[in-house]
């Protein structure tokens, strides 16, 4: 088994934990948790992989994936309630997702042969489309049009793995550094709420322009 390989079946699995963990504050069943939890591990990959044409799908070709994905999202049902903190677990858990899947997205991607800005960005798709779908289905504002970095943090993290590879660093070497590097900013984002610049616009422009609109 390859490290990337490795990588891939934590991804899955810690993304899946995360559906798991929110599935269940939205009080759904085990069909429901296994669902969700299906759809976290292995809706960035499947988005990326239409995107560049790869069929068949990835866990169509190797269904096992799916037995890794429901299996974990069970799992972390089972075990939520030693969970003291089910949010942080769950943050954590989707942070270790989030970086590890943009890796493994970029490195797919640059096997296609593509431009390095489509390795970056199928990248950062990889990374946060599962989380997307993720809490769309389960009624939540998804993390990554929240204020707090997200999506920023994968654009970085594949930014820095294909950097690295560029100035010839070893392949494992950059996939544990952009992991690492890119899981630390995550949590430190988290801790101290950092986000990007939101522009402020004074409530009263849009009521004067909806009244000028009604008129």
């Amino acid at each position: 088994m390859t490290l990337l390989h490795a990588i891939y079946l934590i991804a899955i699995s810690a993304e899946a934990a995360s559906g798991a963990l929110m599935s269940m504050q939205r009080r759904m069943d085990l069909f429901g948790i296994a669902v969700i939890g299906t759809v976290a591990g292995l809706g960035g990959g499947t988005v990326r992989d239409i995107l560049l044409g790869h069929y068949p799908l990835g866990w169509i070709a190797h269904p096992e994936y799916l037995l890794f994905t429901v299996g974990s999202a069970l799992t972390a049902a089972l075990l939520a309630n030693r969970f003291q903190r089910l949010e942080k677990a769950f943050l954590i858990l989707d942070a270790l997702g989030l970086v590890a899947f943009t890796v493994i997205g970029c490195e797919i991607a640059a096997a296609a042969n593509v431009h390095v800005a489509i390795v970056v960005l199928m990248g950062m798709v990889t990374g946060v489309f599962g989380g997307l779908l993720r809490d769309i289905l389960c009624g939540q504002v998804p993390l990554v049009l929240r204020r707090d970095l997200y999506a920023t943090v994968a654009l970085m993290t594949g930014v820095l793995y294909v950097g690295m590879l560029h100035f010839h660093v070893n392949r494992e070497m950059a996939t544990a550094m952009a992991i690492s590097v890119g899981f630390i900013i995550r949590l430190v984002a988290i801790r101290y709420s950092l986000a990007l610049p939101v522009p402020e616009v004074e409530a009263h422009r849009f009521e004067d322009e909806r009244s000028s609109d009604v008129g």
